[in-house]
């Protein structure tokens, strides 16, 4: 399987960009998510690799070929590129049994009738969909479809699998079930896949790195955990995780090379930093996730409960801290009463200060009540 290598691709219409001078790769077997709001230039991007849609400028390579560039006036079409595409709309065809929809594409490859039966016996089998093939896609449920539609992606072995959205016509539970054969689908046939969604849970349980966009601007592109454990700016902190992040605003004064003395809502305390701390004004932003705000009694913070939101397995808890509302994060089925006294703390090393005018993050440490 190949790499993609991205060199400053832009696409523009007219003034409006909808990709930025992107630069990425994307590795051997790697499941890369998109992930953006919409509208951000994640299924441009995607169209472009596939050469589905041409960039107004930049080079992209697959492998050892280059598959477009603006300066030298090279752009190989998709179906020279060795690439399966699954859309959102699986378009099945209606009035072919599943047998016939994954074997379809293969005889126009000209393939002999043994290879076609062996290889759709053979992603039948890996997508468990074996009883499934000889009905028509009406008698299958949206999941059964979704499957028949990544056997027929799969079957001409394409070095990579470009995936736009495929579960989003699925209900919550399908979902989740889909997600998980997804993952088992990328360790089981050691393809590449480059998957677009808006979903950052999707994201975040699938991919091996997360290329997340704003405005056609690549935010980050890293592993999941640390683009949630330590977001490079203010979007990225606020577009992932679920409760959102809570941002606070604070001052601060540099005391150490990695230590700032910080006041927020009238509460002193002291951000020890992991690494040495480029403070550039003493107005910033203090981001904590819900996990890292613990209720307990001997909690050094007191606040009033405005709301509780138990779903079973966890609750969330919502903090009146002097008229400013934060979200924590409880560990099974608990119930307070509104403007009820809580205590809390601020635990962790994952606490994070963005500065206030870059909205950068410029520190990862521990909060310390003084």
């Amino acid at each position: 399987m190949p790499r993609i290598e991205l060199h400053n691709v832009s696409k523009k219409w007219g003034s409006f960009v909808a990709v930025n001078k992107l630069d990425m790769v994307i590795e051997d077997r790697e499941f890369i998510t998109l992930l953006g709001p919409s509208g951000c230039g994640k299924t441009t991007t995607l169209r472009m690799i596939a050469g589905l849609e041409t960039p107004t400028e930049g080079k992209i390579v697959i492998g050892d070929t280059v598959v477009f560039d603006s300066e030298r006036g090279i752009n190989i079409s998709p179906a020279k590129r060795d690439i399966g595409f699954l859309f959102q709309n699986y378009a099945l065809w209606p009035h072919m049994t599943v047998y016939k929809n994954i074997a379809f594409g293969l005889e126009n490859l000209k393939w002999s009738k043994d290879k076609i039966d062996e290889r759709v016996t053979e992603v039948l089998k890996t997508l468990k969909i074996e009883e499934f093939s000889g009905r028509y896609p009406a008698e299958l449920s949206g999941g059964q479809q979704q499957r028949v539609a990544i056997a027929r992606t799969l079957a001409p072995k394409p070095q990579v699998l470009f995936m736009d959205e495929p579960l989003s016509n699925l209900d919550a539970k399908l979902r989740s079930e889909m997600r998980t054969e997804l993952k088992r689908l990328h360790s089981d046939t050691n393809s590449t896949f480059v998957y677009v969604t808006h979903d950052q849970l999707e994201a975040m349980t699938l991919a091996t790195r997360i290329c997340l966009i704003e405005k056609g601007d690549l935010q980050q592109y890293d592993p999941p955990l640390t683009v949630y454990n330590n977001p490079a700016n203010l979007f990225v902190a606020d577009f992932i995780g679920n409760p959102t992040m809570n941002f606070i605003p604070a001052t601060a004064k540099q005391t150490e090379k990695n230590k700032l003395c910080v006041d927020f809502f009238g509460i002193n305390a002291e951000f020890t930093g992991e690494k040495e701390l480029q403070l550039e004004n003493e107005s910033i932003t203090l981001g904590i996730r819900p996990e890292f705000l613990p209720i307990s009694d001997k909690g050094l913070i007191e606040g009033l409960a405005y709301s509780t939101l138990p779903s079973g397995m966890e609750t969330i808890v919502k903090i009146n801290l002097r008229g400013n509302i934060l979200s924590s994060v409880v560990f099974g089925a608990i119930d307070y009463k509104v403007d009820q006294k809580i205590h809390f703390d601020i635990a962790g090393n994952n606490i994070i200060v963005f500065d206030n005018t870059s909205k950068k993050n410029i520190g990862l440490g521990s909060l310390k009540i003084t």
